[in-house]
């Protein structure tokens, strides 16, 4: 019997190892602008065109390399950034492991242009799944010009996998933009199918942030500065008026490389804590600067993981980092007391001559003789009370109403409403209380107020019957880059249900009208929130009328604490018992639920 094991080619092992690297067009970005920065390099262009299927360019001033070293660079676990196993702990480059370049040639069409400043000429290198097929002398400029064709030409059902170009080059987006976070010195220019994306010329960190997220992060941002034995931590943090309940933007630095790391993210939060409502989160762009040998970024091929040695006290420290620039700066909110229909306080004046207060007394008065003038007109103490009464009784047996047919919504069965009161009860703003035939039918106002108007904007977008509210004065939005992608994907959502955007260039949007009958909403604020869900995962493009749908009715339901009148409850009820699912809620939260009439009288008996 022959042996069974063999050793794989090297583009067969290539190709396995491409698929932890090399996920998708933002790997390759990430990758090839890394080593131009370990290169040295002061301006870093990068060209993509649809979204990184056809081609990814990436050309750099960095020091180049040689002709043997161009050629060297391609092969598996070949690099000049460690020699020996000790070097792991001692980095300060972005790459170390010599899997990039190696695993990016094994699924794509390689071409590379590269010269040293001492060198005459240059070097040209073409590579195609592995297999170099020329390598020639080139003229070029000092640098590296790397073109990556087609890629996944070779591994068709990773190419069938990627997601559309809107997606792709989000994703592309998110990876350049945690790059040039790290490294303000350095000019970045993305170009994607002609169009420039992005020009960040070199500044300062607080300028770099604000060209890449807009001008009012610039106002927005608290700098944070720590330096202890341990580490260093340096950035900056949002005011408590700036923070999101989704699509905040928070990043993590270590030694210049970006890091996932929700232990420390918590301990930011948990800085905030009572200032900001439960469930938002803060901006911060935060940089620690640690002892190499003190944390392991060799756990996971993106980088992005990384274990600290010293994690429970570096935790203390941020908290007390972030605490103190919140306290430095006075970022305190403070307290807006109502003050309608309260008295006037007159400011005290030292030179002021203040009388004491005089007593008034009816010196007639005897509390034992009888006041018989309440009692001989008692009546007029309930006029007005028949009707418009802010106390609502429950429905007393017999009152009638019509009833409300049967439905059976996705199994479960409904009680058919069998008596019906002129009012309804409504239990500390959050629920609406009605007598059914079984019991008593208890009502989440806010839960069913999503589903009328979740049914509602469904149906204008598959009737494109939204009416528009112009706006007097339209509001102008800027979005970072990638959620100008994503706005422009989800705009013809938009305009079905109702928004009337105008697209000014630069990421900048006009809001020119809203969805009638959303009064009240802040426009920009609704707009930002709508594309932060629409950038959830999981919000697939064939489902985003619904995701869209869906996220404008969270905002514009009634909230939880507005009272309502009896028409407004009874409004809701029947609009309610119209809609498609009267149970849930589309992303399937109870709505409703009955107390059975036998368990009311087990409890009073």
């Amino acid at each position: 019997m022959s042996d069974l094991i063999h050793l794989l080619p090297d583009s067969v092992a290539n190709q396995i190892a491409a698929g932890e690297v090399i996920q998708r067009p933002a790997s390759v970005i990430k990758e090839l602008v890394e080593n131009s920065v370990d290169a040295g390099a002061t301006t870093i262009h990068v060209v993509v065109v649809d979204a990184g299927r056809t081609s990814i360019q990436v050309i750099d001033d960095g020091k180049g390399m040689s002709e043997t070293d161009a050629r060297l660079s391609f092969e598996r676990h070949a690099t000049s950034k460690i020699s020996q196993a000790d070097d792991l702990f001692a980095l300060h480059t972005m790459g170390f492991r010599g899997e990039a370049l190696a695993s990016i040639a094994a699924v794509a069409q390689v071409e590379l242009l590269t010269r040293r400043e001492d060198d005459e000429i240059g070097t040209r290198l073409l590579i195609a799944g592995s297999k170099v097929t020329a390598q020639e002398p080139a003229s070029c400029p000092v640098g590296s010009n790397f073109k990556v064709e087609n890629l996944f030409f070779n591994v068709p059902a990773r190419r069938k996998f990627l997601k559309s170009n809107a997606t792709e080059l989000s994703n592309i987006l998110v990876a350049f933009e945690r790059i040039v976070l790290v490294y303000p010195d350095i000019h970045f220019v993305l170009h994607h199918n002609g169009t420039e994306i992005l020009n960040l010329k070199s500044g300062s960190l607080r300028q770099r942030i604000s060209d890449v997220f807009g001008r009012q992060y610039s106002q927005d941002l608290l700098p944070v500065d720590v330096q202890t034995a341990m580490c260093r931590i340096t950035g900056f943090v949002g005011k408590p008026e700036s923070a999101k309940k989704k699509g905040g933007h928070d990043y993590f630095f270590v030694n210049g490389r970006f890091m996932k790391h929700p232990y420390f993210h918590k301990a930011v939060q948990n800085a905030y804590d009572r200032l900001v409502p439960e469930g938002m989160q803060v901006p911060y762009f935060l940089y620690f600067e640690v002892e190499p040998a003190d944390i392991d970024v060799n756990i996971h091929p993106t980088k992005t993981e990384i274990k600290f040695e010293n994690e429970q006290a570096i935790w203390q420290i941020l908290t007390a980092a972030v605490r103190d620039a919140l306290g430095k700066f006075c970022e305190v909110p403070t307290i807006d007391f109502d003050v309608q229909g309260s008295p006037e306080i007159p400011i005290f004046d030292p030179g002021s001559h203040v009388a004491p207060p005089q007593p008034q007394y009816n010196p007639d008065y005897n509390p034992f003789k009888k006041d018989t003038t309440a009692s001989q007109n008692w009546e007029s103490l309930y006029e007005g009370l028949e009707n418009g009464s802010s106390f609502q009784t429950m429905p007393e047996e017999g009152d009638a109403f019509a009833s409300y047919e049967s439905q059976d919504i996705q199994g479960t069965p409904q009680m058919i409403l069998s008596e019906k009161s002129p009012s309804h009860y409504q239990y500390k703003g959050k629920y609406l209380m009605t007598a059914v035939k079984s019991g008593l039918m208890i009502i989440d106002q806010y839960r069913a107020d999503i589903r009328i108007l979740y049914d509602r904007y469904m149906t204008q977008m598959d009737n494109h019957t939204a009416n528009t509210q112009k706006i007097l004065f339209p509001e102008v939005v800027q979005f970072a880059p990638s959620d100008a992608v994503m706005l422009e994907k989800i705009l013809p959502e938009l305009a079905k249900i109702g928004f009337d955007l105008s697209d000014l260039g630069g990421y900048s949007f006009a809001i020119n009208g809203v969805p009638a009958g959303i009064e009240g909403l802040a426009p920009e604020r609704l707009l930002r929130q709508l594309v932060a869900d629409a950038s959830m995962p999981g919000a697939a493009l064939s489902a985003l009328n619904a995701q869209v749908a869906l996220s404008l009715a969270r905002h514009a339901a009634i909230p939880y604490g507005q009272i309502l009148s009896n028409e407004e409850m009874e409004n809701i009820i029947n609009e309610l018992f119209s809609c498609s699912n009267v149970n849930y809620t589309p992303d399937g939260k109870a709505i409703l639920c009955i107390l059975p009439q036998g368990d009311i009288e087990h409890l009073l008996g």
